[in-house]
């Protein structure tokens, strides 16, 4: 899919948990792990603007355009 989701990697910059995203935006944990491994058709953009706000990111630093057969870095 040439959209990867980069959550993990702004998680662990920010040192916070899954858990700990998902209470403060107000998702479930089940929702936030399929949004992280790429797995939803979409994203409502009040919930990237709360990610956004939570981990003090743009939405460019979580969301990231791979052609296909590219090889994300």
């Amino acid at each position: 899919m040439p959209i990867v989701v980069r959550l993990d990697m702004m998680l662990a910059r920010r040192k916070m948990r899954s858990k700990e995203l998902a209470e403060h935006i107000g998702i479930t944990e089940a929702n936030l792990s399929l949004l992280k491994s790429g797995k939803v058709k979409g994203v409502r953009f009040s919930t990237l603007e709360a990610i956004c706000d939570a981990l003090d990111c743009t939405p460019g630093e979580l969301l990231d355009y791979v052609p296909d057969g590219d090889t994300p870095p």
